[in-house]
């Protein structure tokens, strides 16, 4: 292969040397000597979106299923703007993502000619990195760069603004081996001596708990097996967030469930009442802490993460580790282990008692009902039918997300795909698409809210398109529903804007994309419906009526500590305030 070729090409080159195989975009002028490219080879295949937002939700999809990066392509302008929501969310989640966007040619930047943008401006504060490049015989070069750059430490997007110029004239192609990467080489392996010092608290602690996040999913397969041996050896409690459900598993015998603003009552007390907290790349986000003042006041806290930044910027630690959490649960391990595998089992053992306490309460418990369907028993009855299954879910933004992550269970990591940091509402309907192509043959279940699906229903077209059998799974209360449950929780009842009149028929919906769709209002009905669901071997929308006023418990309000939750059912509020917790 001759190593003259065009900008255009050395994109293609790039990226089959990475290791690319998918490529989510939209072409544009800017980007059309790419796109011929792509056209003439056969190793990449490129899923054309219908809104670049959709594009980066795609790839966040493939990159948190597969722990590879997701690539996106756009074209300048609007192109590289309707991507921007994308990798803010990227960012705020820690998901590798590489952006190519065209540019008007290096002559007229600056000139505001057709469809410029200033975009390595506008990007900058929502990626982790960005370049703009002048010269072809660079591109190659940064194109290597971004992607170890999207990868290595803290995982995060980044974008590269390629000029149609650049893209046309010719230079010599720089392989990866050749690309010098020294100057960003995060340390993974943690501090020996902090380590020890966490290991003699390990050793004495009587109300320990391992708090985990996202990272120990970024962090890759070893990772969460080490967090196993970890939790499971030591016999400690443990609890994640959001974006860290499945890196240990949700049958195992230490996991208290998701914590947080909707999590759990006994993980939120757990966090309140322990006297050593080992945080397990996590970044105390303010739907986890609460109200910092009170946040677990007589606890010592450690923090493993390999973004430095990350530490002391939320909650003061005690022992701060920065490294890689596989390297340094390893290590961990290794030190444990040579000093006895010691845990303080008397007061371990009365922890777990009160732990246990707090379980027997439910908190979950919702009241269910014979002739209308809850959101919960929906989702309960969604666990049930797909368990067994290869499966993966992904969510949009709201209610509906907060009871899947409390109903859906998890037993491995890289199969829960969400929008945590930013919330972003049309996530999850292009993530499945992303998840789908790359696990042809796994179920994919969008979990949506009637009113997020529809801020990136346009994807049901890529959806149809490339034949990818994504099924959606829309809990329809014609509400914006958490929104509605503020504002009758904490707004006198005033609810502004929080309804939707006008919904579309799903069903009918699905019949105009060219999918099948099926609604149920019934709870006898909805096994049936779920089945067929399942069963049907294309794209699939089941629009499923429920409650319209259900309100997602338990709910720690913003600004309040975990011991000052509020709980939904009246009979399990009396029984926990016996108990001595402060519910609101």
């Amino acid at each position: 292969m001759s190593r003259m070729m065009t900008g255009a090409r050395m994109v293609v080159e790039a990226l089959r040397d990475q290791g690319v195989d998918t490529v989510f975009g939209y072409p544009g002028g800017a980007v059309l000597p790419i796109y011929d490219e792509i056209f003439q080879q056969n190793d990449i295949t490129h899923v054309l979106v219908r809104h670049e937002q959709g594009a980066v939700h795609m790839a966040e999809g493939y990159a948190r299923s597969t722990g590879k990066p997701g690539v996106v392509l756009v074209t300048s302008g609007p192109g590289a703007t309707n991507a921007v929501t994308g990798l803010t969310d990227a960012l705020l989640d820690s998901i590798p993502i590489v952006v190519l966007s065209g540019q008007v040619p290096t002559f007229m930047i600056g000139t505001d000619g057709f469809q410029e943008a200033d975009t390595v401006g506008i990007t900058r504060p929502c990626t982790k990195h960005n370049w703009l490049v002048k010269d072809t015989g660079k591109l190659a070069e940064t194109i290597h760069k971004a992607f170890h750059v999207a990868t290595s430490g803290r995982p995060g997007p980044v974008l590269v603004d390629i000029p149609k110029d650049v893209q046309f004239a010719t230079d010599e192609y720089v392989a990866p081996t050749e690309v010098e990467t020294s100057r960003y080489q995060p340390e993974r392996k943690g501090d020996i001596g902090a380590i020890t010092r966490l290991v003699e608290l390990i050793e004495q602690a009587e109300r320990p708990i391992l708090y985990t996040g996202g990272g120990v999913i970024n962090s890759g397969n070893e990772a969460s097996r080490l967090l196993r041996e970890l939790a499971d050896s030591t016999g400690f409690p443990i609890t994640s967030t959001l974006m860290g459900l499945g890196a240990y598993p949700a049958s195992g015998k230490g996991w208290l469930g998701m914590l947080g603003m909707h999590g759990l009552y006994e993980a939120n007390l757990a966090m309140h009442g322990c006297d050593l907290m080992i945080n397990i790349g996590a970044r105390f986000d303010d739907r986890i802490t609460g109200r910092l003042a009170d946040f677990s006041p007589g606890s010592i806290k450690a923090h493993i993460d390999i973004d430095p930044s990350s530490i002391n910027k939320v909650i003061q630690v005690d022992v701060p580790i920065v490294g890689d959490v596989a390297s340094v649960l390893g290590q961990l391990l290794e030190v444990w282990k040579a000093r006895g595998s010691k845990v303080n089992k008397a007061g371990l053992g009365k922890w777990w008692e009160q732990i246990e306490g707090w379980r027997t309460k439910n908190s979950l418990f919702y009241r269910n009902s014979d002739t209308i369907i809850k959101p919960q028993y929906a989702l309960q009855r969604l666990q049930e039918l797909t368990k067994d299954r290869d499966r993966y879910i992904t969510t949009e933004v709201g209610q509906h997300q907060m009871w899947a992550a409390q109903f859906l269970h998890f037993d491995e990591p890289n199969r829960w795909m969400t929008s945590g940091g930013l919330g972003t509402m049309g996530y999850g309907l292009p993530a499945s698409v992303g998840v789908q192509m790359a696990h042809p043959e796994a179920l994919v279940i969008n979990v949506a809210g009637d009113a997020s699906w529809l801020m990136n229903m346009q994807e049901m077209g890529t959806a149809v398109q490339f034949r990818l059998p994504v099924k959606q799974f829309i809990l329809n209360n014609e509400r914006l529903g958490m929104v509605r449950q503020w504002q009758q929780l904490l707004h006198g009842e005033r609810y502004s804007q929080s309804w939707s009149d006008s919904l579309p028929d799903f069903v009918k919906l699905a019949e105009a994309f060219g999918c099948k769709g099926a609604q149920v209002r019934d709870p006898k009905d909805l096994d049936a419906a779920i089945q067929q669901m399942m069963d049907y071997d294309g794209p699939f929308i089941l629009d499923v009526l429920v409650e319209k006023h259900e309100n997602c418990f338990p709910m720690i309000p913003s600004g309040k500590p975990h011991n000052e939750m509020l709980l939904g059912d009246a009979e399990t509020q009396d029984a926990i305030k016996a108990e001595g917790a402060v519910l609101v």
